[in-house]
Parts: structure tokens; sequence; C-alpha cells
């Protein structure tokens, strides 16, 4: 998949740079900074000027269903944990449904909006938070971890991005999916989640081609959740 690159010195986000943008190309824009850089829901993402990777693509899937759409993240998620194992970051996984952890610290963010066309998605915008050069988080946020904290090394960005969107492709949607389930954080062994019915322990048994989560609770129960029905706790 080829992009056209816009780099821009600053923007309030990236994504919205790339909805109001005209045109029907694919394009990845990348910015120094965000002045109001988002994460899931109403989080803020913390980025140090000119030390981390923002970005986001718009792309054109080819017959991608909207009950299929979770390809797309599946997509990003795989292309990214591939660079980074590439430049020599540790114990790279990806936490269900798209956050890409180091060990147990987070060192990057994916969030994606689908426009839809009848049950065809017509258009994606797949915005990255990616912690590359920043050494100082001063935020709220709980396991922030960087690149350059990990492996004690300053990576050129542009470089970075160049190998991501190499590596990014919606081809040979199995062999993703494959990927994504082997790379999965905490994809074995007992863990502590909590739902709507409290605390439990369970061991994951997957992700469905839709996205959705399936665990397998001590009691031998499956439970199967939607994006944000259930949350990954510490032990």
């Amino acid at each position: 998949m080829m992009f056209r690159t816009i780099h821009i010195t600053e923007t309030d986000s990236t994504n919205r740079y790339l909805r109001e943008l005209g045109g029907d190309d694919d394009v990845c824009v990348y910015a120094d900074f965000q002045t109001a850089g988002r994460g899931c829901g109403t989080n803020r993402w913390e980025s140090e000027r000119g030390q981390n990777l923002l970005f986001s693509l718009r792309l054109h899937p080819v017959g991608v269903k909207a009950s299929e759409q979770y390809i797309i993240s599946v997509a990003a998620s795989v292309a990214i944990a591939r660079a980074l194992i590439y430049y020599g970051v540790k114990e790279v996984s990806i936490k269900w449904p798209n956050d890409i952890y180091a060990g147990d610290r987070k060192i990057c963010g994916i969030l994606i909006e689908n426009r839809l066309s009848g049950n065809t998605i017509s258009e994606s915008i797949v915005g990255v938070g990616l912690n590359v050069n920043q050494t100082h988080f001063v935020s709220d946020a709980p396991n922030p971890v960087s690149m350059r904290q990990l492996t004690g090394q300053e990576t050129a960005l542009e470089s970075l991005l160049g190998e991501i969107l190499t590596l990014f492709t919606l081809d040979q949607p199995d062999e993703l999916r494959q990927t994504y389930r082997q790379l999965l954080y905490r994809r074995t062994g007992l863990y502590p989640y909590s739902d709507a019915g409290g605390r439990f322990e369970a061991e994951l048994a997957g992700v469905e081609d839709d996205g959705h989560l399936v665990l397998h609770d001590t009691a031998g129960r499956e439970r199967r959740y939607a994006f944000k029905e259930v949350s990954f706790l510490n032990e």
C-alpha cells in the first residue's frame, strides 16, 4: 500500500486534519506536535514536541465489509509491532484491541475512524501516537514508555515511519489475524480482569474476526466482550 506523505509542524489532531483534507488518495500526515491529540475516549495523548511519531493514515480499503472492519485495527497494530521488533524493542505485544505494549508498559496507541458506504468501508483514518525519543512523561497515564527508554538509543522518526508504512498491508488477512493473535498481550496464563459483574480471573481464548475478545474464566465459562466491556487489571 502506497501513501502520499505530508509533514506539518503543528496541528490540533492529525485525524481531524485528514478528515478535512480533500482528495481520494491514500495519505499519511505526520506532525511534530499535536495540541489536542486524542487517546481513547476523552483521554489525551502526551507527546513532547518533535520527539515522537504522531501520524494518521487515510486509506480506502477495497471490499472490506463493515462486519470485518476490525482487520484494519489488526493490520495497523501488526505493522507497528513488527517495526518495533525490527528496531530492537523487546517483549512487544498487542493489548486488545490495539494498544502496543513493551512488557507491561504502553508504547503506542491507535485510534481508528471508519466511514461506511452501505455494508462496506469507504474510508478509514488510522491515528497513531508512538513514543519514540521522549524520556520523561508528566501526565497521569499509568504506564507510558518510549523506544529510547527501552533501547537507550535515539531513533530517526522519518525512518521509523517509513518502516511502518512499508509493513502496513491489508493483503493476506488470515495471516495478519494469525500474527495478531500470536502477539497478543497476556496470550498465555491466568490474569485478572474486571467487567460489569466485578473482578475475575481468566485466560485469553482468542479474538474473533469481528474484534470480540474471548476469555475462559476459572469456572470454565466462556466470556465474550466488545470494546470497553472488560478491563485488564494489574496483578
